[in-house]
């Protein structure tokens, strides 16, 4: 596609709206030097100009503070359990601000001021655009901002008259993966054709996906700025990665958060055109300017003849620019990216965590945590379960996979997660609902991942993915004290004890790490080692007694070898599946909510599909399949 250079909005020269999108990690040590250095950056190029940092970190709420309404932290995309931002939920929230032009910049990288006139020309466009920019690096950048963020200043304090002194430095351009800089205007057609799969933002592959995945749909005109925009990023050891839990970056880090890149390629070789057409990026139509007009160069043509007849230009201008467009070959193919995408598949051996090293990393300042368990074919009741966790800004939740298939996707998607070297094969996709014998034999799994999470410190609540979380429920539960384990029950009649034989829920309880829970616990799971049932008839008649022999009043049992009290929730709080017919109610989630429940399972109803469509059509779900994003929460 060649650029059509009539304009639109005549020849004006208002500034478009534009916004600076990107994700800083915390801003703490040298990272935070840097990332300070090129945000200040940003804001000086033009008054205009707004900020917005996709991040849920106090660091960056606190930093962009200082500089009020100019930048804005929106921590609503979607994370991993480390805090790496997902690229695909970025890329969408960009979409919901409405600016003219969206730029989306690595966190640390400069930004000068021939970026605002370069944005100015393509703004007036009549053809909807993306343009990418590489940018140079530097291990010394002997330059800094004054006080006021609107000047540059050498180290010996003398005023710059001109950015050109720092852009005149002898820096090398970097590879276009790591900090390649994107900009678009808002436009009518889409950037691309396609879905944007759950790239981890960061992590290599996401930005050369969106400049092939662009290119091949030819919905846009795609242009490499490189040579009007002048950007650049200060390197040093710590460059060795990017993301890390702590803010700080090396080697070791790099290789523990190596399968991160791995997943990365993973998902790039599986979806979109990069999967099966890597695009050449040295016949990428490139801007340039020379004699203050910029020209739309094809390098492998030389030049687009229409623009020395559109500006009626002698043939010595004609020889200058020839040799500047000699000069913009000789400094290489910009956006080789060919390297940035491995072929490797992703394998569970680069995933680098098991429960025990999850554990210290998930648990809550009182070592508790939230476990579920789920198979692949729950694989979306899982995800709608996590946004809902999400929501509720509930981060000490673990999930146990039930097969291989869920661990991958799990991992893919920035869960943390960990497999059951003993998990039961053979799991039925559709038939593994209540009754049948796959249920049966998954259940088991729980409560034996319960007890070695006890056994370890932890005190856990376990919840089923068909459980709707209202709020979060752990201050009522810790609240019990200790040798105490409190499980919904599964009566549904109004007018009869609530801790009735077999009326125990094994799919939401809480157990505190203690003696007597742990010893209880141990006997639960014996008697579901040898019994032909699922592992809930095992909890009541183990710690109720067979017949409820243990029972207590209407509403506990108490075990006596273990001298454990299993104190039955109240059900208004939490309600089973068939407690008051809320299920049915025109509007549960305002049913549930005048109730005060803190949360509803959506059990007592047979066969996979038929729970997926009760909680897909009541409203009481947060994730969108389409887009492996959380949908917008309630």
């Amino acid at each position: 596609m060649r650029p059509n250079l009539s304009r639109r909005g005549g020849g004006g020269s208002e500034t478009p709206r534009i916004i600076i999108f990107s994700a800083p990690r915390p801003f703490s040590g040298s990272v935070g030097a840097r990332q300070s250095l090129a945000l200040r950056s940003w804001l000086a190029l033009c008054a205009e100009i707004t900020v917005v940092l996709f991040s849920n970190d106090p660091s960056v709420t606190s930093f962009a503070e200082t500089f009020g309404s100019r930048v804005v932290v929106d921590p609503n995309i979607d994370f991993t359990f480390l805090g790496t931002p997902f690229f695909h939920s970025m890329m969408a929230r960009t979409w919901s601000f409405s600016p003219d032009i969206s730029v989306l910049v690595d966190p640390e990288t400069i930004v000068l001021p021939d970026f605002i006139s370069t944005l100015k020309y393509a703004y007036k466009l009549d053809h909807d655009w993306l343009l990418v920019a590489s940018s140079r690096n530097v291990s010394y950048f002997p330059f800094y901002l004054d006080e006021d963020g609107k000047h540059w200043r050498k180290e010996d304090g003398k005023l710059m008259k001109t950015h050109e002194e720092i852009i005149g430095q002898n820096w090398q351009r970097t590879p276009c993966e790591q900090k390649l800089l994107m900009a678009w205007n808002s436009g009518d057609l889409p950037l691309y054709s396609g879905v944007l799969p759950p790239f981890l933002y960061g992590r290599g592959v996401h930005n050369s996906w969106v400049v092939n995945q662009a290119l091949s749909s030819e919905l846009r005109f795609v242009f490499d700025a490189s040579w009007t925009i002048s950007s650049l990023y200060v390197i040093d050891q710590e460059h060795l990665t990017n993301w890390s839990t702590d803010g700080a970056s090396n080697s070791s880090n790099f290789k523990r958060r190596s399968w991160e890149y791995a997943g990365n390629s993973h998902v790039g070789a599986l979806y979109g055109s990069l999967s099966h057409r890597e695009t050449d990026y040295s016949s990428l139509v490139k801007l340039l300017k020379c004699n203050r007009l910029y020209i739309f160069v094809n390098t492998t043509e030389n030049i687009c003849p229409s623009t020395y007849r559109r500006a009626g230009l002698g043939s010595w201008w004609k020889k200058e620019t020839l040799a500047w467009v000699e000069g913009v070959k000789s400094q290489g193919e910009l956006l080789d990216c060919s390297p940035m995408v491995p072929k490797n598949r992703l394998k569970p051996s680069d995933y680098p965590f098991s429960l025990e090293t999850l554990l210290p990393l998930i648990a809550d300042s009182n070592k508790t945590i939230v476990l579920a368990a789920a198979g692949f074919s729950y694989k979306d009741m899982l995800m709608s379960w996590v946004c809902r966790m999400r929501h509720l800004q509930i981060t000490n939740f673990i999930i146990c996979a039930l097969d291989k298939e869920i661990y991958e996707f799990s991992v893919l998607l920035g869960l943390p997660v960990f497999s059951d070297p003993v998990a039961p094969s053979e799991i039925s996709f559709n038939d593994c609902h209540f009754g049948t014998k796959c249920f049966q034999k998954v259940t088991k799994v729980k409560s034996r991942m319960v007890l070695k999470i006890l056994e370890l410190g932890y005190s856990v609540l376990l919840s089923d993915v068909d459980v709707y979380w209202f709020g979060n429920p752990l201050p009522l539960l810790c609240s019990y004290g200790p040798a105490v384990l409190a499980a919904q029950s599964d009566e549904f009649k109004n007018i009869v004890p609530i801790n009735l034989p077999r009326r125990l829920n094994s799919g939401f309880y809480f157990a505190r790490s203690d003696r007597s829970t742990i010893a209880a616990m141990k006997k639960v799971v014996a008697h579901a080692a040898t019994s032909g049932k699922s592992e809930q008839p095992s909890f009541y008649d183990t710690l109720c007694g067979e017949g409820g022999s243990n029972r207590v009043g209407d509403d506990r049992c108490l075990e006596p070898e273990t001298n454990l009290t299993v104190y039955f929730l109240n059900r208004d709080l939490f309600p089973n599946g068939a407690y008051l017919g809320l299920w049915q109610q025109q509007n549960v989630r305002a049913a549930c909510v005048k109730q005060g429940c803190l949360v509803l399972h959506n059990n007592w109803i047979s066969g996979r599909l038929k729970k997926l469509e009760r909680q897909v059509l009541s409203g009481l779900w947060d994730y969108d399949t389409s887009t492996r994003m959380c949908q917008g929460q309630a």
